[in-house]
């Protein structure tokens, strides 16, 4: 039977993509594609904006309350609506928004006590891989290794740095005992900005159409070592979010992340 989806954000860049592949997925039925009152897009068909054949489906306001699982790729300040709908209602949610406050991430918690949830700052597979390394590579390289982390986004990404060059970093602090954030230094500029020991370096980049580009650096006197992990387009995070999608509705209630589906824990 095929699961009910909702998908919230389904006019933005992530959105469409989920509408196209969801809509081509043996394993799921779209009822519900949604977006903001006031967005442009509002009422058209949720197909044709996707650039697929019609799914006599238009683009609405009012997510319904009789689903199996949501995937939101909106914005932060409609994350807490999402929540808040899928707890009410038991339906299971994958959270790709990011840029999520503290307090965001603290409704996530309580509701994920009565829902199941997948909160991932990325849903790609291979860079779940990645988050999976990072951090084993750096405790084992120790402390001699300067780390340095740079992110490369489109010019249109609000927030820097990304939600995965943070989860990248808290990786690496988990596995090596450094605080976080307090170990992040954000570029450099000035006369003289030496390293210091134990900071791990943030850069972000903004330009052109880039996907999605992640490289951790560690460098001692003598080498480098490189872990990267480079997104070709969109449809890598939306096979990932589907994924989730197709095991988070066999879960009970709890928070889980994109290495519990892919068995990475």
């Amino acid at each position: 039977m095929k699961s009910r989806l909702i998908i919230n954000g389904a006019a933005g860049r992530m959105g469409k993509r989920i509408v196209a592949l969801a809509s081509e997925d043996k394993d799921f039925s779209i009822i519900g594609a949604i977006e903001c009152p006031d967005h442009p897009d509002i009422s058209k068909d949720a197909g044709s904006l996707a650039g697929v054949e019609r799914l006599n489906l238009p683009v609405g306001s009012t997510m319904p309350a009789e689903a199996d699982v949501m995937i939101d790729f909106s914005l932060p300040q409609a994350a807490e609506a999402s929540i808040d709908h899928c707890r009410d209602n038991g339906i299971a949610l994958v959270m790709g928004t990011t840029g999520l406050s503290a307090g965001q991430r603290k409704h996530l918690d309580a509701a994920a006590h009565k829902i199941a949830i997948v909160q991932a700052t990325n849903m790609s597979m291979g860079m779940n891989l990645l988050f999976a390394l990072v951090g084993k590579v750096a405790k084992s390289l120790g402390a001699a290794y300067d780390i340095e982390i740079i992110e490369a986004h489109h010019r249109f990404k609000k927030d820097a740095p990304s939600g995965s060059a943070l989860s990248l970093a808290e990786a690496v602090c988990e596995h090596t005992g450094r605080p976080c954030p307090e170990s992040l230094t954000h570029g450099r500029a000035g006369g003289e900005v030496p390293r210091k020991e134990g900071e791990i370096g943030m850069h972000a980049i903004r330009a052109g159409d880039i996907i999605g580009q992640h490289s951790v650096l560690y460098s001692t006197l003598g080498e480098t070592v490189t872990l990267s992990h480079n997104a070709h387009s969109r449809d890598t995070f939306v096979r990932g979010a589907l994924r989730a999608a197709t095991w988070v509705t066999a879960q009970k209630p709890g928070l889980y992340t994109m290495q519990d589906v892919l068995g990475l824990t």
